[in-house]
C-alpha cells in the first residue's frame, strides 16, 4: 500500500485531531442525510412508493438556486424561492404522473421513478452543462473561534436542518393540515369519509418532501461541488437512513441519518478507507433488510383478524 492510500489511522501523531475532524464532519453529513431520509419517508408514507428520483430532483433544485443567485438574487431569497418552486413543482408532478399510476402494478411505479431520475439528470446536464461548479455557502468562511475542527458552514448546516426538522414536527403535531396529512397516511379511506381530500394531502406530502430534498441539496453542494451526479451518494445514504430508522417513522429516519453520517465518517476514515465508503452504505442497507427489515426505531403494529 502506498503512502497516499494508507488508512488514516496509520498516523499516530494526529489521531485525536483526525478523530475530531471526522466526528464533526459526520455530524454535518448526518444532518443532511437526516433531512433527505425524512423526505424519502414522507413520500413512502404518502404513496407507499420509494422515489428513486428524489436525489435528482434535489440536484435540479440546487441548480435552480444557483441560477437565481447568478441572476442577482440574494442567497436567502434564492434559497426560499427555490424551496417554494420545488414544493409547487413536486405537487404538480405528483398530480400529473404519480397519482394516475397509484393503482397500477408496483413495477410501473418503479419504471416511472427511474424515468424521472433519468429525465432530471439529462435536463440538468443539458440546461446547466455537466461540469463541476462551485456553490456558495451562506455562512462565513473558516472555523469557529476556539474550535478549529468545526467550520461555520458545518455549524450552520446542522443548526438549519435542526430548525427545519423542528418546524416539520410542529407542523404535523400542531396544525390541522398536518394532522390531516397524518390521517391520510394512516388510513386514506377513513379520511375520505370525514371529508379530507386524500389527493390533496398526498400532493402536499410530495411537495414537502421536495422542499426537504432541496434544502439537503443546497447544504451539501458547497461541500462536494455541484454537478449532475452530486446526489447519487446522498440518495444511497438517505435510503440507508430511512431503512435503518424505519421507513414509516420519519423521526426514526432522522435519528438514523445522524447515525449513518457518523458511521460513514468514522468507519471510512479509520477502518475501510474512503474508497469503500459508499459500499458501506449499501452493506448497511442489506444488513438492515436481513436482520431487522422494519428498522431500528419501528413501532410494533397489531392487526385484528
Amino acid at each position: 500500500m502506498s503512502a497516499s492510500s494508507a488508512p488514516i489511522w496509520a498516523s499516530d501523531s494526529t489521531t485525536m485531531e483526525i478523530f475530531l475532524h471526522q466526528l464533526f464532519a459526520g455530524v454535518t453529513s448526518g444532518a443532511i442525510y437526516a433531512s433527505f431520509a425524512v423526505a424519502l419517508v414522507m413520500v413512502w408514507r404518502s404513496t407507499h412508493h420509494l422515489n428513486f428520483a428524489q436525489g435528482e430532483m434535489a440536484m435540479f433544485s440546487t441548480y435552480v438556486a444557483l441560477a437565481l443567485i447568478e441572476a442577482g438574487l440574494g442567497y436567502w431569497s434564492a434559497f426560499c424561492l427555490t424551496i417554494l418552486l420545488s414544493f409547487v413543482a413536486s405537487m404538480v408532478l405528483e398530480r400529473m404522473i404519480v397519482a394516475p399510476i397509484s393503482k397500477a402494478h408496483p413495477l410501473a411505479a418503479v419504471i416511472v421513478f427511474v424515468a424521472l431520475l433519468s429525465i432530471f439528470h439529462s435536463l440538468a446536464s443539458w440546461l446547466f452543462t455537466p461540469v463541476l461548479r462551485e456553490f456558495p455557502s451562506p455562512f462565513p468562511n473558516g472555523s469557529l473561534d476556539g474550535f478549529p475542527y468545526l467550520s461555520w458552514h458545518a455549524t450552520g448546516v446542522v443548526a438549519l436542518i435542526v430548525l427545519e426538522l423542528m418546524a416539520v414536527w410542529l407542523f404535523f403535531r400542531s396544525t390541522r393540515l398536518g394532522l390531516a396529512m397524518r390521517a391520510v397516511a394512516q388510513n386514506p379511506d377513513s379520511s375520505r369519509l370525514v371529508g379530507i381530500s386524500a389527493g390533496r394531502m398526498l400532493a402536499l406530502g410530495w411537495g414537502l418532501a421536495a422542499a426537504l430534498g432541496a434544502v439537503a441539496g443546497m447544504m451539501i453542494a458547497p461541500i462536494i461541488y455541484l454537478d449532475p451526479n452530486m446526489m447519487a451518494g446522498v440518495l444511497l445514504y438517505g435510503f440507508a437512513a430511512a431503512l435503518l430508522g424505519g421507513i414509516d417513522n420519519p423521526w426514526g429516519a432522522a435519528a438514523a441519518g445522524l447515525i449513518v453520517g457518523l458511521l460513514d465518517a468514522l468507519v471510512g476514515a479509520w477502518l475501510i478507507g474512503p474508497e469503500l465508503k459508499l459500499s458501506f452504505a449499501l452493506a448497511l442497507i442489506v444488513g438492515v433488510l436481513l436482520v431487522r427489515p422494519a428498522g431500528l426505531f419501528s413501532r410494533p403494529t397489531q392487526t385484528r383478524v
